[in-house]
């Protein structure tokens, strides 16, 4: 398996160079086509003004914006030369998260910024947390710190679930490439181990078949999987998490926390996301 079409969704408001950095890496790990994506829309201030005066302040925007995509293409097609097998340009104006989702149907993987826990403004930039929602398609987030794509290790979060399972189909490519696989389980409650071991070591041997070489790794403490996860990413030296987004509603991981918000917003390493 590989990945013969990458989607990135650059944005325009934040500087891309590790996402631009992470992505020409991935295309030359898997001789991969590229499509480079910039999307936005101008959004008024709150205050407006009328008549001749409203439009002209639209139209400056706008234009604004189609400079800025020009130079983010030129920057696109730069950091994809001699690594990319091919590369395409899509660009519009209007909401990114509804325009990358849609042409999503392009790609086999989307590469797109964390959010850095940030307040992202949806009309310059798609949020993981929209995207991974809507494309249909496996979503590589890449922090602002990240610059490199660091495949030495892998920590795939599994949770007995289909978004978990699909997640782990769509890094397969990745996970072929790594040096080193750690699937990772945790027990929500006590007593909950044994079950958690059992299919923990299913994935094990169903990587196996598929020529990945994995451990099996279930602390024995219940609970807390996001700061269990993210302590055994550390300890594994984990350069990508692979899980699946969004076990429980979006909404209660808002209220009460969860391994997929915190994937999208922590700022150590890549996450590699399924729904």
């Amino acid at each position: 398996m590989t990945y013969a079409t990458a989607m990135v969704s650059l944005a325009v408001d934040q500087s891309n160079e590790g996402l631009l950095e992470v992505t020409g890496q991935l295309a030359g790990q898997f001789s991969a086509r590229v499509i480079g994506t910039a999307v936005a829309m101008f959004s008024p201030p709150l205050y407006f003004l009328e008549g001749a005066a409203s439009q002209q302040l639209i139209d400056e925007g706008e234009a604004a914006l189609a400079r800025r995509m020009a130079e983010l293409e030129s920057r696109f097609r730069a950091a994809m030369h001699g690594r990319a097998r091919d590369v395409e340009w899509r660009q519009a104006q209007e909401l990114p998260a509804r325009y990358v989702a849609r042409e999503a149907r392009a790609a086999d993987l989307v590469i797109v910024g964390g959010d850095g826990n940030a307040i992202l403004d949806p009309f310059s930039v798609a949020g993981p947390s929209d995207l991974v929602l809507q494309a249909g398609r496996p979503l590589l987030v890449v922090p602002a710190a990240v610059k490199w794509l660091d495949l030495r290790s892998v920590l795939v979060a599994w949770k007995d679930c289909p978004e978990a399972r699909r997640a782990v189909a769509d890094a397969l490519p990745l996970l072929g490439k790594a040096k080193e696989v750690t699937v990772a389980g945790i027990a929500e409650e006590e007593g909950g181990q044994t079950a958690v071991k059992h299919g923990v070591q299913d994935v094990v041997g169903w990587l196996a078949h598929h020529g990945v070489a994995a451990r099996a790794q279930v602390p024995e403490r219940c609970g807390n999987a996001v700061l269990q996860l993210d302590r055994i990413a550390a300890d594994v030296g984990a350069g990508v998490v692979v899980a699946g987004a969004y076990g429980r509603s979006r909404f209660r991981e808002w209220v009460l926390g969860g391994v997929t918000q915190h994937l999208v917003g922590q700022t150590a390493r890549c996450a590699l996301l399924s729904r």
